[in-house]
């Protein structure tokens, strides 16, 4: 995902994928610090989303506790 206040209205799925794909994104996600968060039901609700669209109003609070963690780790670094 990714969020951009200044031009987004919402955050937006950026990247997708299973199999080889899915493990790419992981890996480039490593290589580049970004934290990851394994959540399978809030996966589910994502995969439908198609890529560059904003995330729909009635997903925001499985997004609000993924945004937590992330807050979480960055804390503690």
């Amino acid at each position: 995902m990714r969020y951009d206040a200044d031009s987004d209205g919402a955050p937006k799925v950026v990247a997708k994928g299973h199999g080889e794909v899915a493990e790419r994104i992981l890996a480039i996600a490593a290589e580049h610090g970004i934290p990851l968060h394994e959540d399978k039901d809030l996966l589910r609700l994502l995969m439908v989303l198609d890529l560059d669209v904003e995330i729909p109003p009635h997903m925001y609070k499985a997004l609000a506790e993924v945004l937590a963690h992330v807050y979480r780790v960055n804390a503690r670094k």
